[in-house]
């Protein structure tokens, strides 16, 4: 029998997963650092920050041209990262953007019993968001397989 053969990867290919995957990483080891987390505020100081890492202006023009060079994928992508946070220990997916109206609740397991209101609690507690969305529970909406929880205040994207 003739052993089969996997092809190699395209090295265009194999450049583009790695960047996407430092650029994740980079985005994760420093979100925490720009204060008041899950704001539109601190999105736009890790852009500036990576703008001026990269050699931009601090100006309007540099950093619109440090947007422009990201383009509206690269960026979605990295907001996504930014926002979002895994609790593996909960089996929960937090998505907590402040641009949309909810934040949302994802079960990560198997089972959607990890959707229970103390284990959601404890996940907002966990990630400094009890404080930012509403506490009346009763105004949480379970759907089939996540729970929407409106934030207290809507801030402007």
């Amino acid at each position: 029998m003739e052993a089969m053969t996997t092809p190699s990867p395209d090295p265009a290919s194999l450049q583009g997963t790695l960047v996407d995957f430092a650029i994740a990483e980079l985005v994760r080891a420093n979100r925490a650092s720009f204060e008041p987390l899950w704001s539109a505020e601190s999105w736009a100081k890790l852009l500036i920050w990576l703008a001026l890492n990269c050699g931009c202006s601090g100006d309007r023009q540099g950093l619109e041209a440090f947007a422009a060079a990201l383009g509206p994928a690269l960026t979605g992508r990295m907001r996504r990262v930014f926002f979002e946070r895994d609790l593996a220990d909960l089996e929960l997916q937090l998505l907590a953007d402040p641009a949309e109206q909810q934040v949302l609740v994802l079960p990560t397991g198997a089972s959607e019993a990890v959707l229970q209101p103390e284990r959601i609690a404890q996940a907002l507690e966990r990630v400094g968001l009890s404080a930012r969305v509403v506490d009346d529970r009763s105004r949480w909406q379970s759907l089939e397989a996540l729970v929407a929880i409106p934030w207290r205040e809507r801030e402007a994207p």
